[in-house]
């Protein structure tokens, strides 16, 4: 079964997880049924449907009416007819093993013999469900993360008896429908992310549990100053502090008395009303950067973290980059486990795991061999040149993780943002990477750069203000070299910028030449909100973009304007259609690349520094960079092709 012969896909359940992924599957262009066990539970699920499409349209994050995508979505309460000819099955029923067994035991005597099976369970045994069927090899796992219209990300799981061609076919599925699938290559228990993420939230409690730091010291430090996106007992109380009791006590693993008080006390977090924190006489997760605590052993937890990772790479149940991007897109972390601990040295991470080991004789402690071995061989991480990656070490482009780039043979450098879980916000890794494309690429190679992001919320939202408690002040006061590599560029820049474009990101914006955006993008700088000014930038460039009033009112007032005022203020070049952004934007970077490439470096040089001096200086300039343009072969190429009425071919001499 190749993902070319999906044509019709059922899900199975209605309920938030059902209809989420139904609409995802319509949304991508397939015709899908929807069933559930009665009549009302379908179309309950359908309205929500309906409701989230109508939603998604008003904001214009669609491509086609609603009406068009509801038009490939039936309902069925009956399971044979639901699943009569379909070829793949996403099975959204509740985490219960036996009753999955059962709707597995009809699907294997209901759907034809070509019919994918997949599971969205988040905790059972792939293997174990599959043993139903008379085809566990076309058995797989599909774990969507809620809510699947939000969330990118999707596991794909192997069984034990699961063929290549069918987890392939689920992979290649999931990118069709417009996620982002990962590999998870062996049946283990809370396959990737929930393995991954289990640490997070154990060690934190083991050490509240042992009197080494409060709740609110381990969260306001793991998210103000390690920069996660919650901290472990926000979390706890938001998913449910009695969930992570019940995985542990099924795995046998030893539980924090502090979780233990909890479940005992029934102050479960948030639908109880009571957890960590008090929701409903208190202000729930109110700590603040005020809470962080140096003595909070934050290591102890990353290293943990870490060690998981290295075991599920060393028993081959997934790869560095798919574990990393996991942790990304399932979780909001702000960059995968195995990078950071690259940065943070593995050797680092190792020590900090046998003091521990040493000093509680705790099994949670113990190295996994794989880690261990990396560090005997010297691959410590990214000093050392590898790690659980390679690093170039070369003077090209290096392999960058929160970028994507790409030089076309007529020279266009693409650079796409690749943070989507973060709406593509500024890190250090990000801009770090940026500047080395910039500045180790052969730009007699490059005609033109073009910027976008990543995923279809935001060009850039702005800087990761969770980075913020670590910055230096008097290094921050300097002009970001991000930004001015970016203005400085040598040649032409475009911002394709589709959705939020904010603080940061307009500020990246601003540093290039042009910028054109989709009508439904907004901008602005709410910097103001947070009791600071644009810092990349922002206030002078607006004020050469802008009227003086203009530029004030952006700054002043930290509001969002949207695409057309922007373009009547003057900061964006012109706002379209979403259906007419790639093909306006073509034309303006067609414009770029086949312009005259010493004339166009002329120009941004004469232009970018004349605006800063007098009137005659400026003048100079001009007059400077016209005399030697006469006598380039592009001048020789743009006056034959104007005699002989045809297009140049200019090469840049």
């Amino acid at each position: 079964m190749h993902v070319d012969d999906i044509d019709r896909v059922t899900v199975l359940g209605a309920g938030n997880m059902g209809h989420g992924i139904t609409e995802v599957v319509a949304m991508a262009g397939y015709d899908v049924v929807m069933r559930d066990i009665e009549q009302e539970l379908v179309e309950d699920g359908y309205d929500d449907i309906e409701w989230s499409l109508q939603k998604l349209g008003e904001s214009g994050r669609l491509d086609e009416e609603p009406e068009e995508i509801l038009g490939r979505i039936e309902t069925e309460v009956d399971l044979e007819a639901a699943v009569d000819g379909t070829d793949l099955v996403i099975e959204a029923a509740p985490e219960d093993l036996e009753l999955k067994r059962d709707i597995y035991t009809d699907l294997d005597e209901y759907t034809p013999e070509h019919t994918i099976l997949a599971s969205n369970t988040s905790s059972l045994p792939i293997t174990d469900i599959a043993e139903a069927t008379d085809r566990p090899e076309q058995v797989v796992g599909m774990h969507f993360f809620n809510p699947p219209v939000k969330m990118d990300l999707v596991e794909v799981i192997y069984g034990s008896e699961t063929s290549d061609e069918t987890a392939e076919a689920a992979y290649e599925f999931v990118e069709a429908i417009d996620k982002t699938p990962i590999y998870v290559r062996k049946d283990v228990r809370g396959f990737v992310v929930n393995s991954v993420l289990g640490p997070f939230g154990d060690e934190a409690a083991w050490m509240v549990s042992n009197d080494e730091a409060t709740v609110r010291e381990a969260d306001a430090t793991m998210v103000h100053e390690r920069g996660y996106p919650m901290g472990p007992f926000e979390l706890a109380d938001l998913t449910g502090i009695d969930v992570g009791y019940h995985v542990r006590k099924e795995a046998g693993d030893p539980i924090p008395p502090v979780v233990e008080e909890k479940v005992e006390a029934e102050e479960l977090g948030q639908k109880t009303g009571k957890g960590y924190y008090d929701y409903e006489d208190g202000d729930g997760a109110d700590y603040g950067p005020e809470d962080v605590s140096e003595d909070f052993d934050w290591l102890r937890v990353e290293a943990r973290i870490i060690n998981e990772a290295a075991r599920l790479i060393g028993d081959d149940v997934a790869t560095p980059d798919a574990i990393d991007t996991g942790m990304r897109l399932g979780t909001g972390f702000p960059e995968g486990p195995c990078r950071r601990a690259d940065k943070l040295g593995l050797d680092t991470v190792l020590e900090k795991l046998e003091d521990q080991l040493e000093a509680t004789g705790e099994d949670r402690y113990e190295p996994v061999d794989y880690l261990v071995e990396l560090v005997e061989e010297g691959k410590t991480g990214k000093e050392a040149g590898e790690g659980f990656y390679e690093y170039d070490t070369g003077s090209g482009p290096g392999d960058y993780h929160t970028i994507n780039w790409e030089l076309s043979e007529d020279g266009l450098l693409e650079v796409e943002l690749d943070r989507p879980e973060r709406m593509n916000t500024l890190s250090g890794d990000l801009t770090e990477a940026v500047v080395d494309l910039l500045n180790s690429i052969d730009d007699d190679e490059v005609r033109a750069v073009t910027f976008e992001g990543a995923g279809d919320r935001a060009f850039c939202a702005g800087a990761d203000i969770s980075g913020f408690s670590d910055i230096e002040p008097a290094k921050e006061a300097e002009p970001g070299e991000f930004f001015e590599t970016v203005a400085n560029y040598p040649r032409p820049t475009l911002a394709k910028i589709d959705g939020y474009c904010l603080g940061g990101g307009l500020e990246l914006a601003m540093a290039c030449d042009l910028r054109v955006a989709t009508e439904s993008s907004e901008f602005g700088f709410p910097e103001i909100n947070l009791g600071l000014i644009p810092g990349g930038g922002g206030t002078q460039r607006s004020m050469r973009m802008l009227t003086e009033a203009r530029a004030k009112e952006l700054v002043f007032r930290g509001e969002h304007i949207d695409a057309d005022r922007a373009h009547k203020w003057g900061l964006i070049n012109c706002a379209v259609s979403d259906e007419n952004f790639e093909e306006v934007a073509g034309e303006f970077i067609d414009d770029l690349v086949n312009g005259p490439p010493v004339a166009l470096r002329h120009a941004k040089r004469v232009m970018n520094s004349g605006q800063d001096q007098d009137l005659e200086t400026g003048l100079d300039l001009e007059s400077q960079s016209f005399s030697l343009l006469l006598t380039t072969d592009d001048m020789m190429e743009g006056a034959a092709a104007f005699a002989e009425d045809r297009e140049p071919e200019f090469e840049g001499k």
